[in-house]
């Protein structure tokens, strides 16, 4: 539009110079001609810049719409990101909470199957104690009726009281020169007296003791219940098997000597 513009103008120009130089020569009418286009193209002219302001205004306005557009969009990314981030910060905590309730699902699932065999092995402890108080029960109660005599003794009988000593004899008198000398005076035997005869009491029989616990075969809770170890020195009996005499105990550190000596006679190591 601008290029036309120009156009007008440089025709307008022409126009003038040549009428200016041919003078009077020019016909009325192209003059007529020649100012009526001049007055088109300054009419023209005005609307392109009227146009012109329009469109740079409008330029402008786009302008101003454009640069709050971009500080709406940058405001837009801002919050984006920020709502990215929190989304990520929360996405971060919950799978550290999950990864941390796992973890102590798995500990709990542990310990319960811990419990869980404490409480089989404690039932298995338990039968075998009872089985072996049952057993060595029934071994006393054997051994017991073992021991009784089958009659009780008949008791002695008193022996019956000696008789007293005879006296002894007055001797005859004798002739008086006999009677002249002196006699030793002797004083008669006193008649000895019966000494009452105790009857001798009968041993009671010996009760029936447990039979001797073999350190070889016994568990470590028949230890405990039948010799009264602590649970540990039975535990540690048990770990230094086998033994092949009773002394080994005291000479492998496994048993204080005191203690050996006080359980020596109730433990085997042969079946």
């Amino acid at each position: 539009m601008e290029g036309g513009m120009s156009k007008s103008v440089a025709l307008s120009v022409v126009l003038v110079v040549a009428v200016g130089t041919s003078g009077c020569m020019v016909a009325k009418s192209k003059y007529d001609m020649a100012v009526e286009e001049t007055r088109t193209v300054q009419a023209e002219l005005e609307k392109v810049q009227a146009q012109k302001s329009a469109l740079e205004q409008q330029v402008k306005s786009l302008k101003d719409a454009s640069g709050k557009l971009v500080s709406d969009v940058e405001l837009a990314q801002a919050e984006l990101q920020r709502l990215r981030d929190s989304r990520d910060r929360e996405r971060a905590g919950v799978e550290g909470r999950v990864k941390e309730q796992e973890q102590k699902i798995k500990e709990l699932l542990n310990q319960q199957r811990s419990l869980r065999q404490d409480i089989e092995g404690a039932k298995q402890r338990n039968e075998t104690l009872r089985a072996a108080v049952a057993r060595y029960q029934k071994e006393l109660k054997e051994r017991q009726h073992a021991m009784e005599p089958a009659a009780a003794p008949a008791p002695m009988a008193p022996r019956p009281p000696q008789p007293p000593a005879p006296a002894q004899a007055i001797p005859a008198p004798k002739p008086p020169t006999e009677q002249a000398k002196p006699q030793p005076s002797v004083a008669p035997m006193p008649a000895p007296v019966a000494q009452p005869s105790v009857a001798p009491v009968p041993t009671a029989p010996q009760a029936g003791g447990l039979a001797p616990v073999n350190i070889n075969v016994a568990s470590a809770n028949d230890m405990v219940l039948f010799l009264g170890l602590p649970k540990e020195v039975a535990e540690r009996v048990v770990s230094n098997r086998p033994y092949k005499v009773r002394g080994e105990l005291v000479a492998r550190n496994v048993l204080p000597k005191a203690t050996f000596d006080v359980i020596k006679d109730r433990i085997t190591v042969t079946p």
